[in-house]
């Protein structure tokens, strides 16, 4: 298990959107924005237990994590590692302080059927270009 970066570390901690992709059965990748928190040296994702990422992990426990800093989105990470457990969370421990991350309030979809997928990080890269962004014209470098 790889330790987080502090840099990499702070993305997660913030309310960024992470993507996560998975392995389909016919090994084909999927990618979809998640929200996540951390555990310790571990990436936490919470889902339903029916959605098609779980079933890919339960087949395939090989991931990959990318997250961009939504106020500066020349700052991201990437990450690799695998899902080590799957958890039950019926009473949403797990999820309403990640939605309380990324919402501020409890997660608003109560249906008890929530799991936690807990990811072991393998490898991790932290990018920070020096750009500034600029919507609607051209980027520039910085400094």
């Amino acid at each position: 298990m790889a330790a987080i970066p502090p840099e990499i570390r702070a993305l997660l901690e913030a309310p960024n959107y992470v993507h996560l992709a998975v392995l389909l059965r016919d090994g084909a990748p999927m990618s979809m924005a998640v929200w996540c928190a951390l555990e310790g040296e571990h990436v936490i994702i919470s889902s339903s237990q029916d959605s098609p990422k779980v079933a890919a992990v339960r087949r395939d426990p090989r991931v990959a994590l990318s997250v961009t800093d939504l106020g500066q989105p020349y700052r991201s990470a990437m990450l690799r590692g695998r899902v080590v457990a799957i958890r039950p969370d019926p009473d949403l421990r797990d999820m309403d302080p990640i939605s309380h991350q990324y919402l501020g309030v409890p997660f608003p979809l109560r249906q008890g059927r929530q799991v936690t997928l807990v990811i072991e990080v393998e490898h991790a890269r932290y990018l920070e270009l020096p750009m500034v962004h600029a919507p609607g014209g051209s980027p520039t470098t910085g400094g």
